[in-house]
């Protein structure tokens, strides 16, 4: 189990720059919603910057501290564009 702090933390370790929103979906700490928006995404399709926040999470899912993950990425101008 892991606290929305730890995944967020994870991410931030790969992507310093990023605006990282975690949602524990279920309450057990292994079901996590999580956005993320950073500049690191530029110039990359939704398949590497998903590879980005996957690799940062890599140990979490490996060993199943984190079971299932939904992953939203957006460079900050479409985040923006989007709100």
């Amino acid at each position: 189990m892991m606290s929305p702090q730890q995944v967020e933390g994870m991410i931030k370790a790969k992507l310093p720059d990023a605006q990282v929103q975690v949602q524990d979906l279920t309450g057990g700490g292994d079901h996590y919603q999580v956005t993320v928006v950073s500049s690191q995404f530029a110039d990359k399709g939704l398949v590497q910057q998903h590879q980005l926040v996957y690799g940062a999470l890599q140990q979490a899912m490996s060993s199943e501290a984190i079971h299932a993950l939904a992953l939203k990425t957006y460079t900050p101008e479409a985040w923006q564009a989007t709100n």
